[in-house]
């Protein structure tokens, strides 16, 4: 599957019109590994290590968020092994990001519910997100979404209203898209200006269902082990020559 911009080369960039967040949903670890007759965990490993590389150039490029699709609610339903292999990655990165993200000024925020994960890991969690709070808020965000669907986010965000709503704190007729925002995993962070989806995929899968109302997307047949900054910068130069009216006329 071709895109628009599929022919561009890296390095057409334009600085100065930066998207301020952008969103990927890592597809295609397990094709990148089974094409090369590889188990699909390895293909996880790959994937984790794109993660850090995109990561990392996002944080110099000048993005200030970053978020990732990780694991979904859905996500439960893969075999055991591949969902151990999984959280053992999981577990590394948190290990190694609690030792770096005050060296290199990263916050790191977890979207979803933590509810199903294991003690160890969402004890690692709650350590990141007590580093997160030290840093300046105007430091490079990573959000990574864990046990995360769409659906369930906005569905915990309408209850937590509605106990709000019960409690007498809040009024159902004062609520509007504002108010709602902060009620969701994501409060406090502007929603996603470019939405990226590896692997071929024509789909959102759940992803980001509230704050990609205007989102631009993008997608590339590229399996997320193979991403690399040049899919990076070809996404934002597609993105750059979008006209973005949100629903206005310019």
């Amino acid at each position: 599957m071709a895109n628009e911009f599929s022919g561009k080369q890296a390095g057409q960039v334009d600085k100065s019109r930066l998207p301020r967040h952008i969103a990927i949903i890592m597809d295609g670890n397990g094709r990148w590994a089974t094409r090369r007759g590889l188990p699909r965990t390895a293909g996880h490993k790959a994937g984790a290590e794109t993660f850090r590389k995109i990561a990392t150039y996002c944080k110099d490029l000048g993005i200030q968020y970053l978020t990732v699709y990780a694991f979904s609610t859905e996500n439960w339903k893969r075999s055991e092994t591949e969902v151990g292999a999984i959280m053992t990655l999981l577990k590394k990165y948190l290990l190694e990001a609690i030792d770096s993200m005050e060296r290199d000024s990263i916050r790191l925020k977890f979207f979803g519910d933590m509810t199903p994960i294991s003690p160890e890991l969402r004890a690692l969690a709650h350590e990141t997100d007590e580093i997160t709070e030290h840093l300046d808020r105007r430091d490079f965000q990573a959000n990574i979404c864990l046990n995360y669907g769409g659906r369930d986010e906005i569905l915990r965000a309408v209850r937590r209203f509605a106990a709000d709503c019960a409690a007498g704190t809040r009024k159902p007729e004062k609520l509007d898209d504002v108010a709602f925002s902060g009620y969701l995993d994501s409060a406090g962070i502007p929603d996603p200006e470019l939405i990226i989806r590896p692997s071929g995929e024509l789909r959102l899968s759940n992803f980001l269902l509230w704050q990609c109302a205007y989102s631009e997307f993008y997608f590339t047949d590229a399996l997320w082990p193979d991403f690399d900054e040049a899919e990076i910068d070809r996404a934002i130069v597609a993105y750059q020559n979008r006209d973005r009216r949100f629903g206005g006329v310019k």
